[in-house]
C-alpha cells in the first residue's frame, strides 16, 4: 500500500472551534482559584514555619503539595474535556459506522452542539450523513437495476420458451411455423440488444482511461448516422430536414456516434408516419450545438424528469422497441465528453433534444 500526503485545507463550513471561549475561561478561572489557594497555603504555612527550625523543609513540602494538587485538578479537567469533546463524538461515529458496515444506510448522526454553530466534529458528522445518504441511493439504484435487468431478460426468455414449445406441435402449418420462428428471432434480437447495451453502459460508467480524441467533421458524422436510418424513414414516410454548419470537434468518434444513433432512433420511433424530423448543427460561442426535433407524441414534465434514467420508458406503447438504456448511455457519453444535453417537450407537440459540445 502506498501512502500519499494529503493537503488539508480549511473547511469553510467550520465556523466555531472545538473549544470555545467559555471553556478557556473555565480553565483560566480554575487556575486562578488554584493560584489563590497556593498563596493562602504559603501565607498560612509560612506563619507556622517561622516557629519551625527547618524552614526549607516546610517550603519544599508546600511546593510538592501544590504540584500534586495542580496535577490532580488538571488531570480531572483534561479527562472531562477528552470524554465530552473527543470520546463521545467518536463513540457516536463508531456505532454509526458499524451500522453502515452491516448494511443499514438509514443511520444518521445528530449534531452534538446546541448553539447551531459547526466545529470540525459537526462538519465531520455532516459529511458522514452525506456519505450514508449517497450509499443508500447507490443501494437503491443497484436493487432497481437488478430488478429491471431481471424483468427485461425474463420477458424475451418467456417468449422464446413459449413459442419454442409451440413449434413442437406437428399440426402447425408452414406459415404458423414461420411466424413463430420470427417471433423467437425478434425476442432473441431484443435479448441480444439488451445484453449489448448493458455491457456498453457498464463500460462507459467504469472506464478510467478515456479513448483518444481526434478532430473530425461533426456534420459529416451526423449525416452518415441519418443515412443509416434511410430505409426506416422511407418505410414510415418520415421527412428529414437537415441544416448543418461545417463544424470540427475533437472527441471520440465512436462514442459520439452512439449518441446520434440513439437520438435519431428515438425521433423515428416516436414520429408518426408522414411526420417530420429536423436536425440542426450550429457553432455558437465555442460550442457545437446540435438539435434533433420530431413532431411526435411528446412527453409530459414527469416523463422528462426520468428520461435519462436506466430502464425508464415513458411511453409503454413503444416498450417492445427498446429497453430503456439508450438515453442513459447518451447522457453518460455527453458527461464524459464534457458536454451538455437537455430535452424540451410537450405532449402532442413533439420533442427536441439539444446537445452542446465544446469545440
Amino acid at each position: 500500500m502506498r501512502w500519499e500526503k494529503v493537503r488539508v485545507e480549511k473547511d469553510p463550513r467550520v465556523n466555531a472551534g472545538t473549544f470555545s471561549g467559555k471553556y478557556y475561561l473555565i480553565v483560566s478561572l480554575a487556575l486562578i482559584v488554584i493560584s489563590g489557594m497556593d498563596i493562602w497555603l504559603l501565607l498560612t504555612v509560612n506563619e507556622a514555619a517561622e516557629r519551625v527550625s527547618n524552614f526549607l523543609i516546610a517550603q519544599i513540602a508546600i511546593m510538592w503539595g501544590y504540584l500534586l494538587f495542580v496535577a490532580v485538578i488538571l488531570t480531572a479537567v483534561i479527562t472531562v474535556i477528552r470524554q465530552y469533546y473527543f470520546e463521545r463524538p467518536l463513540r457516536h461515529l463508531r456505532e454509526a459506522a458499524k451500522k453502515i458496515a452491516r448494511g443499514d444506510f438509514s443511520v444518521r448522526l445528530a449534531p452534538l452542539r446546541k448553539d447551531g454553530k459547526k466545529d470540525s466534529t459537526a462538519v465531520l458528522f455532516d459529511d458522514f450523513n452525506t456519505m450514508a445518504a449517497e450509499l443508500a441511493n447507490i443501494e437503491t439504484l443497484k436493487n432497481e437495476f437488478i430488478a429491471n435487468v431481471s424483468h427485461e431478460i425474463k420477458t424475451p426468455l418467456s417468449i422464446i420458451q413459449s413459442y419454442a414449445a409451440a413449434l413442437q406441435n406437428d399440426a402447425l402449418t408452414g406459415e404458423e411455423r414461420r411466424d413463430y420462428a420470427k417471433t423467437i428471432m425478434d425476442a432473441t434480437q431484443r435479448l441480444s440488444a439488451l445484453v449489448t447495451n448493458i455491457l456498453k453502459l457498464n463500460k462507459l460508467e467504469n472506464q478510467e482511461i478515456m479513448p483518444q480524441d481526434d478532430p473530425f467533421d461533426l456534420s459529416e458524422q451526423i449525416r452518415r448516422c441519418v443515412l443509416a436510418f434511410e430505409d426506416l424513414l422511407e418505410r414510415n414516410n418520415i421527412a428529414v430536414n437537415v441544416n448543418f454548419d461545417e463544424v470540427m470537434v475533437s472527441c471520440n468518434q465512436s462514442m459520439l456516434e452512439l449518441v446520434w444513433n440513439n437520438l435519431i432512433s428515438n425521433a423515428v420511433k416516436f414520429t408518426n408516419p408522414g411526420g417530420l424530423i429536423a436536425l440542426t448543427l450550429k457553432e455558437t460561442d465555442g460550442y457545437a450545438v446540435i438539435t434533433i426535433t420530431d413532431n411526435g407524441c411528446g412527453m409530459d414534465s414527469e416523463t422528462q424528469k426520468h428520461i435519462f434514467d436506466k430502464f425508464y420508458q415513458g411511453d409503454s406503447s413503444h416498450a417492445q422497441e427498446g429497453n430503456g438504456l439508450g438515453l442513459a448511455m447518451v447522457k453518460k457519453v455527453i458527461e464524459i465528453t464534457g458536454g451538455k444535453i437537455k430535452v424540451d417537450s410537450k405532449p402532442g407537440h413533439g420533442t427536441t433534444f439539444t446537445v452542446c459540445l465544446k469545440i
